[in-house]
């Protein structure tokens, strides 16, 4: 995520030096067996499909096209 990105940049920015191996609650939490059975399907991620994702990213593209617009023509 962002904040981890930041937080790694402002630690080897600082300290020079960052940890070369990043540490998850999620990869701390389990035991590597369950990563090594778990199935990937590019189809269903998350419970959403990739076309139900395209059509949000869509949506999401067009707002923020319109509120350029909007603020372009009452600027």
């Amino acid at each position: 995520s962002d904040y981890q990105q930041l937080g790694y940049n402002l630690r080897i920015n600082l300290f020079q030096g960052g940890p070369l191996k990043t540490q998850t609650l999620m990869r701390d939490s389990y035991t590597p067996d369950i990563f090594q059975k778990a199935v990937i399907d590019p189809r269903h991620w998350h419970g959403r499909t990739i076309s139900e994702l395209g059509r949000w990213y869509e949506k999401y593209l067009l707002d923020l096209n319109v509120q350029k617009a909007m603020k372009e023509k009452y600027a």
